[in-house]
């Protein structure tokens, strides 16, 4: 029986233990390029098993918040280097997680005052950050299917430029309701033609972005994050979200990919919501694919625990504990107690409720 402290291969990936840390959002980079800080604040979480960085948008019309890093310029892969380098000096292995936040923007971010793209223009009931604080969203315009290539090469750019950055892999951003879940979802995709209609069209995206990142990187460095239930910024569930996420299942299984990062439940809520028609099956997906299983939200050590002991997934990935919890890996091993999070410190400043979190003494 593998337990949740012993190493484990995700794809080429290795890893020392089997606690990953989950992607989480600070806005704390500069001109979208990671400072000083951020080689401290990683270096300082070396010890799971497998860390992976903040999302990082692919390109310029790819952002959706202030102060949050990109992974497709010179400039960044030069201070992400830094960061890798310091991870890896640790003994740590770590990824990127590849981002396009899609309808979830505002013209302030993009570039020349441009509107959010999307598998839609139909505008979110939602807010995201910019200089003048929380506002609304701006109204999006619906990608034309000839534009869809050129986004396709900018996540293969992108993972080239992760590779070059020193990172040990990539995962690609299609959960949490941004531009790959919007193409995903019939409550958003109300597009025809190739990458619209029934779920092989909606799907479309996704496998292509996935096909064109392994074929960049290798899959075996190639990691997905999937929500199927979650709701987060004015996304309403597919319609058949059980049906839609066994299809992307079968067309990932055979890519040969690093892993699946399942998000369970409502990103950062319930772990089954109570509004859900009809409770999802998570296990049912985990069976057909055939490759490394992550699972994510919620986990206690005893979930974790039991996750991975009887097989419902390979690692676990924790999110807020590692925020203020450098050295989590230790305090689970140990049944140290967690240190809480100082949430008005979580988003954007310096290294106040970013790097001054010290380890268990």
């Amino acid at each position: 029986m593998p337990t949740l402290f012993d190493p484990i291969h995700l794809g080429a990936i290795a890893l020392k233990n089997r606690i990953v840390m989950a992607p989480l959002t600070r806005n704390r980079s500069i001109d979208q390029i990671p400072g000083p800080l951020a080689i401290d604040y990683y270096r300082q979480r070396a010890s799971a098993g497998l860390i992976i960085a903040e999302a990082s948008q692919i390109s310029p019309m790819a952002q959706g918040y202030l102060d949050s890093p990109g992974i497709y310029s010179a400039e960044q892969v030069a201070a992400w280097r830094k960061v890798t380098d310091a991870v890896h000096a640790a003994g740590g292995s770590i990824a990127i997680q590849l981002w396009h936040v899609g309808r979830i923007s505002h013209s302030s971010l993009l570039p020349g005052g441009a509107a959010p793209v999307s598998s839609t223009n139909v505008r979110p009931k939602a807010q995201t950050f910019t200089r003048e604080g929380f506002v609304d969203t701006s109204a999006p315009r619906a990608l034309r299917d000839d534009e869809i290539p050129a986004l396709v090469a900018d996540y293969r750019h992108a993972a080239k430029c992760a590779i070059a950055a020193g990172f040990d892999g990539v995962e690609v951003h299609a959960a949490n309701s941004y531009l790959i879940e919007q193409f995903l979802r019939d409550s958003v995709n109300d597009r025809k033609g190739p990458y619209g209609g029934d779920i092989a069209g909606r799907a479309r995206l996704l496998v292509e972005v996935m096909q064109a990142v392994g074929a960049e990187i290798g899959a075996e460095r190639t990691g997905v994050r999937l929500s199927p239930m979650t709701t987060f910024s004015d996304t309403p569930r597919d319609s058949d979200p059980q049906a839609l996420f066994t299809y992307v299942i079968d067309q990932l299984s055979p890519l040969g990919l690093a892993y699946v990062h399942m998000i369970e439940g409502e990103t950062g809520g319930a772990r089954e919501p109570a509004d859900a028609k009809v409770p999802f099956d998570y296990v049912a997906l985990r069976r057909r694919f055939k490759g490394p299983w992550m699972v994510n939200n919620g986990y206690t050590l005893a979930l974790a625990e039991d996750a991975v002991t009887c097989g419902r997934a390979d690692a676990v990935a924790f999110g807020r504990p590692f925020i203020s919890n450098p050295d989590l890996v230790r305090r689970l091993k140990e049944g140290l107690p967690l240190a809480e999070v100082r949430w008005d410190k979580a988003y954007g400043g310096g290294a106040e409720g970013y790097t001054d979190y010290p380890n268990y003494a």
